[in-house]
């Protein structure tokens, strides 16, 4: 597919890149600022609320991330398109990172509302599979010289580990959960305020822009590394 060769990606990532990298800084900028100075405080947290504006951007893009792998693994494997397999490898470490943020800051906030560094909640605990399948990933398009002797199996993980992501979404109304439940994504509307859902939302899309931009980074190194033939595909 000529839409998605190499050639075309150098071609459109490279007019794409500076913008999308600035922006990012920007939108932190924004975000920040908005976070720590604009946003008031939760009545019941207090001002460890703040934490929401990292963790919950962080949590939806490990899990958007993983279904972009997903979607990626599905498109290298029916249809044979070995760019997908690169898109899909350089992005499981960013997700990685991002899985790795939610939970660490997940406890930073769970020690002072909960009062402990960790529960067996349902809505943790997927999220730590989702993390530990990130690693296994990882583990698999890593575990030998060649990338591509990998691609079927870190598929078959990236492809069956996308049925956790429903579960992590949907944990905190299926089980009891000491998780608070969805207050942003729900069908009924947000349950917060703007004055706190407006950063949230500027947080999220900075992080976005901060994936692309590194990603994009990622995926020129991955096709340099195993040589890939610009003219191909």
């Amino acid at each position: 597919m000529q839409i998605i060769s190499p050639h075309i990606f150098h071609k459109i990532s490279g007019k794409v890149l500076v913008p999308i990298s600035l922006l990012s800084v920007l939108l932190f900028a924004l975000g920040i600022y908005y976070a720590l100075f604009s946003s008031p405080a939760d009545y019941q947290q207090g001002e460890m609320v703040r934490v929401m504006y990292v963790h919950v951007p962080a949590a939806w893009m490990s899990l958007g991330i993983y279904m972009f792998i997903a979607l990626c693994s599905l498109l290298s494997i029916v249809w044979r398109l070995k760019l997908a397999y690169l898109f899909a490898a350089s992005a499981a470490p960013i997700g990685a990172s991002f899985a790795a943020i939610t939970l660490i800051t997940g406890a930073l906030w769970g020690k002072p509302i909960w009062g402990a560094w960790w529960v067996w909640d349902a809505r943790l605990t997927s999220m730590l599979v989702l993390f530990l399948l990130y690693l296994a990933y990882i583990a698999v398009i890593n575990a030998g010289d060649d990338i591509f002797r990998a691609e079927k199996p870190a598929a078959a993980i990236a492809l069956l580990g996308a049925i956790n992501v429903p579960i992590v979404k949907f944990s905190v109304d299926i089980w009891n959960s000491l998780h608070q439940p969805s207050s942003v994504l729900k069908l009924s509307g947000p349950a917060i305020d703007n004055s706190m859902l407006a950063p949230l939302f500027i947080m999220f899309s900075a992080f976005i822009a901060f994936f692309i931009s590194i990603w994009i980074l990622k995926v020129k190194t991955l096709i340099n590394k195993v040589k890939y033939d610009l003219r191909s595909n």
